[in-house]
């Protein structure tokens, strides 16, 4: 039987709620961002965002009807098959802006790029889980996550698509610290790292320069690579205290704001509610955050504590990365604002981890560690 009615009085109704009102937000912000200033040729964008919530919805309660033991058994095959589908990206997918991040599946487009955030947590939980000790890991203990992690970075990469690559790259990285580390080979990880930066200038394309040189200084060119951020300051800027209202937001309705609906949909919050809006949004994210790692505090099974946090670091650098980026706190990397960004992989990813984390938090109970 794939679900015991047991678990009924485990079910976790204060992260799902949580989880409703991050979406609350999303929702109405997209709504704005899509209508505000009259017609636009995105206002269809809030119909399919309310599609794709449902599409997260069922494949939020799949993912916690049956054990997140069955997750761990089929985590080669989910592992490989995201690969396989970042390979066919590379061969069949659809081109677009000048990137190649999608497949097509008739009438709609797919980016698996998303979803193998989850496949490289779900291998990483399962590896750690079995071969993670008190010690920390060696060297030699961390040549196969290394690998798991590069396959999927390195096919994400050539689509090309730096922010989910990197978010990939900091999942790994939490889940890895979180498991320990010898200190030896932390010490050596960390010096090669810091001798390795200056050489990833020479590995960049030139747009990706670009923005590196445009957070540095905004203003050398306003009106070209600059003009992003600037708009985007502006309008994070001028909803002061309390903001503009809803649907008022100037700088969103007069089409300043890039890209409004996806990357810089927090600039269209934060003009129209302010601060006090914005403070809410964070304080949701921050709760969220807590209440996975507590999932994961109070399960008994390595693999569920381990797979709670590496679906809890998804969400927390992909919020941390956004905002900053919009903020001109970080270069311009293309990260959507979880559960607020328009795009329907991005939001099936976010409800899927949602699923994972109730399912733990349902059975974590049921299992010893070890």
């Amino acid at each position: 039987m794939m679900f015991d009615r047991r678990l009924v009085q485990y079910f976790d109704w204060g992260l799902l709620g949580l989880v409703i009102l991050l979406s609350g937000f999303g929702l109405t912000t997209l709504y704005s961002a899509v209508t505000a200033g009259g017609a636009s040729p995105h206002h269809m964008l809030y119909t399919k965002q309310f599609m794709w919530y449902g599409v997260g919805l069922v494949a939020m309660i799949f993912s916690f009807l049956f054990s997140y033991k069955t997750i761990e058994k089929w985590a080669d095959v989910i592992y490989v098959g995201c690969n396989g589908l970042l390979l066919a990206v590379l061969i069949f997918g659809k081109l677009a802006g000048g990137s190649q991040r999608w497949l097509l599946l008739g009438p709609i487009s797919v980016q698996p790029s998303e979803i193998a955030k989850v496949a490289v947590i779900i291998i990483l939980a399962r590896y750690y889980s079995k071969y993670a000790n008190d010690r920390g890991m060696s060297l030699k203990g961390l040549v196969t996550p290394m690998a798991y992690t590069l396959v999927p970075f390195l096919l994400i990469v050539n689509q090309p698509d730096l922010g989910t690559a990197m978010v990939i790259m900091l999942i790994a990285a939490t889940m890895t610290i979180f498991v320990k580390i010898e200190r030896r080979t932390l010490i050596g990880i960390i010096v090669t790292g810091m001798v390795s930066v200056p050489l990833v200038w020479f590995f960049l394309k030139g747009y990706q320069q670009q923005r590196i040189m445009t957070f540095l200084n905004p203003d050398r060119d306003p009106l070209g690579a600059g003009y992003h951020i600037i708009q985007s300051k502006i309008a994070i800027g001028s909803g002061m205290i309390g903001g503009k209202g809803f649907l008022k937001g100037t700088q969103n309705a007069l089409s300043f704001l890039p890209e409004q609906h996806t990357d810089f949909i927090f600039s269209v919050l934060a003009e129209e509610w302010g601060f006090i809006g914005t403070t809410v949004l964070l304080l949701l994210f921050l709760f969220l955050i807590l209440w996975g790692l507590n999932i994961a505090h109070g399960c008994r099974d390595n693999f569920g504590t381990i797979l709670s946090v590496g679906v809890t670091a998804l969400i927390a650098w992909q919020a941390l990365i956004n905002i900053s980026m919009v903020m001109g706190l970080m270069p311009v990397v293309g990260v959507p604002l979880p559960f607020v960004s328009y795009g329907g992989s991005s939001i099936v990813t976010m409800m899927v981890c949602i699923g994972i984390l109730l399912n733990v938090s349902m059975r974590r109970f049921l299992f010893e560690k070890g």
